[in-house]
């Protein structure tokens, strides 16, 4: 049985047929700017929720014995983060609005092995490419560090980073990227997202103007893949695999944060503007090049699936 809104929408979409053809344009006109209005505020829900949730969550922590130090808030941080910006998402997607979790790419086909493995293979090979170039032609070179654990900065290094590379993309190219996308096209959002993942990234130790527009074209990236598989899963694990290439396989610098490094590290030895310098080599030309290509393959390739209506 159809529901009341959805015979609501077809009986005002049949009114205006008989209507000329300037008022109609006009009413027309009126809805889409009510629609990207509602998307906007829908958007800045979740925005007010993710730190609202996330605000209570640091509270809380306060209370919490040993949570203060500094090697346990590295840890606590992302996933705290991660838990409001789910919980948020929930509360927008599923109770305000109640549509299903394919909306954002988050249903259970999204999830599947295929798609992971395509996801892993996007973000790690992409950079992994673009790094071995880099070291192949000496642009960077792996030296000799302090002996310790290889497995065991590996571990924790992945804790940090699989909440981290999740909790933004589900801030910026989950619920919100949605929302965008249904009132003013995916086009609109793939910019507007883009550009905000790129200037949150201005506080990030080394930022200047060059690693911040690569950052934005990693945004561009990362949201090409979530169109072109359908899948925030996609998204996320291409994120993570992008970072861990960098931080546990090579022990580089990832949007200008360092971690340990034992046994080995890599240094740059070109140029800051071709390697990407203290921010790492996902704020230079060769990293930007690599993610180029890939955009320009994923568009090209599902062109198709980007126009996606869910």
């Amino acid at each position: 049985m159809p529901s009341r809104s959805a015979s609501s929408a077809r009986t005002r979409n049949s009114l205006t047929e008989f209507l000329p053809s300037s008022p109609r344009r006009h009413l027309e006109a009126q809805r889409a700017a009510q629609s990207r209005l509602n998307g906007f505020l829908r958007a800045l829900g979740l925005i007010v929720g993710f730190f609202l949730l996330w605000a209570v969550l640091e509270w809380a922590a306060l209370k919490i014995p040993g949570l203060e130090r500094v090697e346990v808030r590295d840890l606590f941080i992302p996933w705290s983060m991660l838990v409001s910006v789910v919980v948020a998402t929930y509360v927008m997607l599923r109770l305000v609005e109640k549509r299903p979790w394919s909306t954002v790419g988050l249903d259970r086909p999204a999830a599947s092995p295929r798609t992971l493995l395509r996801g892993v293979a996007f973000g790690g090979l992409t950079i992994g490419v673009a790094s071995l170039v880099l070291l192949a032609f000496h642009q960077l070179q792996i030296q000799r560090s302090i002996p310790g654990s290889w497995w065991g900065a590996a571990e924790r290094s992945s804790a940090i980073l699989l909440p981290a590379a999740f909790w933004e993309e589900l801030f910026f190219r989950g619920y919100a990227f949605s929302v965008l996308r249904r009132a003013a096209g995916w086009r609109t959002a793939l910019v507007v997202t883009s550009i905000a993942f790129g200037l949150i990234h201005a506080g990030n130790p080394g930022a200047d103007a060059e690693s911040i527009l690569a950052v934005t074209v990693a945004g561009f990236f990362l949201g090409i893949i979530l169109l072109a598989t359908r899948s925030l899963y996609a998204a996320g694990i291409a994120h993570f695999a992008w970072n861990w290439v960098m931080a546990v396989a090579l022990h580089i610098e990832v949007s200008g944060m360092t971690s340990a490094y034992p046994d080995y590290r890599t240094i740059e030895t070109g140029p800051d503007w071709l390697t990407g310098g203290p921010w790492g080599p996902e704020g230079g030309l060769a990293a930007v090049v690599a993610m180029f290509v890939g955009i320009f393959y994923l568009y090209g390739r599902y062109l198709g699936r980007m126009e996606w209506k869910a």
